[in-house]
This record gives structure tokens, C-alpha cells and sequence, in this order.
């Protein structure tokens, strides 16, 4: 069965996109248009409540909001694809720890690095140059603490790819190529290393060009 997600093929709907790639699942993108408010229309809210992306929808199964997602594939599909999870539980509270720092710690700045560069004036409303300011110096925190950890293994979450990286993938790649904040990798010898081998996974090479 084809897996459907809904919303732009960018952003954290990449999150799951990526993931379906490394289980090998069928999907399909079922267009969503922020701009034009399709998240708030009734057919949409009835999946999604709370009028976000991605959702997903696996036969009679409903999910969103992208980490909840490719934790269930990661879990369902375990012995198919990669490995995302680890083989021990050990493993696995690694990997949910540096999930949850990307999420709490790593998204929330870059999130608005996103919002108030690339899409302000489409919005229309003027960037905040303050919150930009403050937003690069707590990814910059951030990535130092990043760097120390990714100095003594190859990816977060120990030595094998895993849900942790995967998650950092679509945004890190709009402070990369769509926010000119490259160096904020760069300047980190470990982390640029890190980023240089999970953004070329073939994986990603598949779904980040998708709009």
C-alpha cells in the first residue's frame, strides 16, 4: 500500500519523505498550499486539527506531526531498510535523546531563522533583525555542543546513521544552501564532516529537490 503525506515537499514533511526512502515504502505527496490556506479548510482539519504539515495517511491510519511519524516507521519497518533505532535499548535511548535536542534545542532557532529570512516578506511582515541575531547565537551554542559530541563518534547517536541525524537534514539544508549560514557548519570541523556524510545519502539526494 502507498503510504499519502500531506504538504509541501519541504520542510519537516522531508523528515518523513527521507525516512520512507531508507524503509524502502511506497509514497505518494498529496499537495497542501500553505499560502493559499488550505490548512485551515475543513477537509484538512479533519485529519490534522491542530492546521499543520506533514500527515500522513497508511491505509485506514492517520498520524502527523514528523518526529511522531518516522518514530512509527522506524518501529514498524525495523527489520526492513536501515536501521534507525539502534540494536539495543541503550542504542535507542540515544538515538529518542538526540531527537528530542534536535527538537527542543536545534529546531526551534533555525525555525526562525527560516521564517523571518526566507519568508517574511511573502508573509508579509518585516524580519526581525533582533530574533535572527539571537536565533544564529543559539545555534551557534548549539553546534559547539554538536561538535564536542560528534568529536568522539561518527553521528549522534554513536557510530550509525539513525532517526537523530536524519531529523536534522531539512533544515540544516535551508542554513546551508537557502540562508547563506554555511560557515555556521563549516567553522566546526566535525560537524561539517557529519553534515557532509548525511546530506549525501542517496536518500536525501532523492527528496531534496522535491517541492
Amino acid at each position: 500500500m502507498v503510504v499519502k503525506v500531506y504538504g509541501p515537499a519541504y520542510g519537516s514533511s522531508k523528515r518523513v519523505l527521507v525516512c520512507l526512502v531508507e524503509k524502502g515504502i511506497d509514497f505518494e505527496t498529496v499537495p497542501v498550499d500553505l499560502i493559499k490556506g488550505d490548512l485551515k479548510q475543513p477537509d484538512f482539519l479533519a485529519l490534522q486539527p491542530f492546521g499543520v504539515v506533514p500527515v500522513i495517511q497508511d491505509g485506514e491510519y492517520t498520524l502527523y506531526e514528523s518526529r511522531a511519524i518516522i518514530r512509527y516507521y522506524a518501529e514498524k519497518y525495523k527489520s526492513q531498510g536501515s536501521d534507525l533505532l539502534g540494536k539495543t535499548i541503550e542504542e535507542r535511548g540515544v538515538v529518542e535523546q538526540w531527537v528530542e535536542v534536535e527538537a527542543h534545542n536545534y529546531h526551534p532557532p533555525i525555525y526562525n531563522l527560516t521564517v523571518h529570512i526566507l519568508f517574511a516578506s511573502k508573509l508579509g511582515f518585516p524580519a526581525d533583525e533582533k530574533l535572527i541575531k539571537e536565533s544564529e547565537e543559539k545555534i551557534g551554542k548549539v553546534l559547539d555542543i554538536y561538535e564536542e559530541r560528534l568529536s568522539k563518534s561518527k553521528y549522534l547517536a554513536g557510530d550509525f546513521f539513525s532517526l537523530a541525524d536524519l531529523s536534522h537534514l531539512p533544515f540544516t539544508q535551508r542554513l546551508v544552501s537557502e540562508m547563506g549560514k554555511e560557515y555556521m557548519i563549516r567553522d566546526r570541523k566535525h560537524v561539517s564532516a557529519w553534515w557532509d556524510d548525511i546530506s549525501s545519502r542517496p536518500s536525501w539526494n532523492k527528496v531534496k529537490h522535491l517541492q
